[in-house]
């Protein structure tokens, strides 16, 4: 007896993608990976963290208490809050268009808290010597007085 049975095998008609079908699925999943990354605005957890560190530069013993002197908590905390709040509201509310991720901008931000910190503890030195009453900081002029008469060149 012959075996007359064939094998047959099933035939695959599906095509094989070319290699520039692979190129651009490739390149399509990989844009769909590309996440943009931008640090401004900052969420409020990091602002609040913001006013809690600032907080406690103001309460705990440090370099600028040992000049200036240190804020109880409680008038501290709503300072914090002030001078955050201020230093977000001063700043551009989004990136430029250049590309930015929004670095500048919170450059600016923490320059903003900073100075109005320094204001903030300045005019609180300057009240405590005068007994409490609110007198305005010197203009700038780094605490040297010029004696009549006297002239400045350059």
């Amino acid at each position: 007896m012959t075996d007359q049975t064939e094998e047959q095998t099933p035939q695959v008609t599906a095509t094989e993608p070319s290699p520039d079908h692979n190129l651009d699925e490739t390149t399509t999943k990989m844009q769909n990976l590309t996440t943009s990354f931008s640090i401004w605005p900052p969420s409020q957890r990091t602002r609040d963290a913001v006013i809690k560190r600032l907080i406690e530069t103001l309460t705990d013993k440090s370099v600028l208490s040992d000049r200036y002197g240190t804020v109880p908590a409680d008038e501290a905390a709503g300072f914090a809050r002030s001078i955050e709040n201020e230093a977000f509201n001063a700043v551009p509310a989004s990136p430029g268009t250049d590309g930015d991720d929004g670095v500048a901008i919170l450059q600016s931000y923490s320059k903003e808290i900073s100075k109005r910190m320094l204001d903030f503890v300045k005019s609180r030195s300057v009240e405590s010597v005068n007994d409490g009453a609110p007198v305005d900081p010197p203009a700038g002029d780094g605490g040297v007085k010029e004696e009549e008469g006297s002239t400045v060149e350059a």
